[in-house]
């Protein structure tokens, strides 16, 4: 327990770096076009290609933390992101944007599947569960601190100390962990584990599971599309709402706050039985608050309130569904559905700021962009809805 109570916290670090870095370039928009005189809707595939980076870095760079060791993997990604991340920082392009965000997307896909798998084998094994959602909390509080520290960033270097800034902080993470996790950390599988695991990968798409992965990864992807098609160009839709640049920077703290707030209190329900209604007054609260944007103007305040409560629908229920999935299959199959939801899920991911630069570029008012965001939801909540028989079907 000594080992880790000090490497679950710099695990937690590096979850926050991701939540930064995916917040960085959105963050960052605002004052790029402006001093680069480039449109808002021309920054679509940057945006997207982080997105693109990380689930092909999940699917063909992560796996390798099992040959070559958890520390190998998890140290070396983070010298890539470090790079990538300050590389960023000296773009002038659109192409170099692109090039910089899809390696940074690549290491971070790298990176988190094997500090989660890692946190599991320290974690006590009772509290297993309970660590590994808490780690991953991580991501939320990293992306409101980027919100958070963004207008004081700019206003001391520019917004290219967003990323420089944080390329240091992860340089300096990258060489704690390497001297604090030990070199063997999850590498010494049994051959017959790691046979049994990869004999599992296609097991979520067998016959008697096929319904409820169908379900699963239906439901997840869907919320992710909504998640990033609003994460992505919320500070472009707050700035055409008329609030200052330093205000919407600020501002999207309270949507991924709500996020953090509304994925706990779900997961919560879950346990006593009440996802289904969680879910349904998650998703609705966040569709009526898209409706109430239409009267918020240019005042921050209620832009604060009515961002957190569409945070805990719509950045907030994917952590839930992860708690609600596990209930659809035994343990030997339940890792392998969980990769099969997030590499799917990256389709929607790398969507959602298309399609939103799509209605950026059209000039959509920021109140009829997420009132386009209600569609999904509201699928969402379909999908919400029909879980209990996706539970009841698996179970007989």
């Amino acid at each position: 327990m000594g080992r880790a109570r000090l490497i679950l916290p710099l695990f937690f670090m590096v979850m926050m770096i991701d939540g930064y870095d995916l917040a960085a370039l959105p963050l960052s928009l605002p004052y790029i076009v402006k001093e680069m005189d480039i449109a808002p809707s021309a920054f679509s595939g940057a945006l997207s290609a982080v997105l693109v980076g990380l689930g092909a870095g999940a699917l063909l760079i992560g796996p390798l933390g099992d040959r070559f060791g958890r520390r190998v993997l998890i140290v070396g990604s983070l010298l890539l992101i470090a790079a990538a991340t300050i590389g960023t920082a000296f773009s002038s392009t659109i192409s170099e944007f692109v090039i910089w965000r899809f390696l940074t997307g690549a290491a971070l896909g790298a990176c988190l599947p094997n500090v989660t798998a890692a946190t599991a084998e320290v974690a006590a094994p009772q509290r297993r569960a309970a660590t590994i959602a808490l780690i991953s909390a991580g991501i939320s509080i990293g992306a409101i601190t980027a919100g958070l520290i963004t207008p004081l960033l700019v206003r001391l270097g520019g917004w290219q100390l967003i990323f420089h800034g944080a390329g240091v902080f992860i340089l300096l993470l990258a060489a704690v962990l390497f001297f604090v996790m030990p070199a063997s950390e999850a590498a010494t599988e049994k051959a017959e584990s790691v046979a049994a695991t990869r004999g599992s990968i296609l097991a979520p798409l067998s016959a008697r599971y096929f319904p409820a992965t169908a379900l699963f990864v239906a439901f997840y992807t869907l919320n992710v599309f909504v998640l990033y098609m609003i994460v992505s160009w919320l500070p472009h839709l707050l700035t055409t709402a008329k609030l200052s640049l330093e205000a919407s920077s600020q501002l999207t703290a309270f949507f991924q706050g709500g996020g953090l707030v509304g994925g706990l209190l779900i997961s919560w329900f879950i346990d006593r039985g009440r996802g289904v209604l969680a879910f349904m007054v998650a998703y609705g609260l966040a569709i009526t608050a898209f409706v109430g944007t239409g009267g918020a103007g240019a005042s921050a305040l209620i832009w604060a309130g009515l961002l957190a409560v569409i945070g805990a629908g719509a950045s907030g229920a994917p952590l839930a569904i992860m708690a609600l999935s596990s209930s659809f299959y035994p343990a030997h199959v339940y890792s392998a559905a969980i990769g099969l939801a997030v590499a799917v899920g990256r389709l929607g991911a790398i969507a959602g700021p298309l399609v939103g630069g799509r209605l950026v570029e059209q000039e959509y008012s920021p109140q009829s962009f997420l009132l386009i965001c209600a569609a999904p939801l509201l699928a969402c909540m379909a999908l919400a809805a029909l879980s209990p028989r996706v539970k009841k079907a698996d179970a007989a």
